[in-house]
């Protein structure tokens, strides 16, 4: 898989593993279908960024997935 290149799969993908690895509850907050192709390049490095780290603060989880929600509403 090559994540480098922008398509449904590989967003389905990312944002599958951001949501394990923040163990988010509700699965539903963030889905693939609430980002469009122009912001495939933020999701990904929404996703480099959580993949890189071991855990994340409480503070930490919050601003990422505001991050995310303010992609999803852009």
């Amino acid at each position: 898989m090559d994540l480098n290149k922008p398509s449904v799969e590989n967003a389905a993908f990312m944002v599958e593993e951001i949501q394990k690895k923040l163990r988010v509850v509700n699965m539903g907050v963030i889905k693939s279908t609430h980002f469009r192709e122009e912001q495939y390049e933020e999701l990904k490095d929404v996703y480099d960024y959580v993949m890189k780290k071991e855990s994340f603060s409480v503070n930490e989880m919050d601003g990422i997935l505001e991050e995310l929600k303010q992609l999803r509403n852009a």
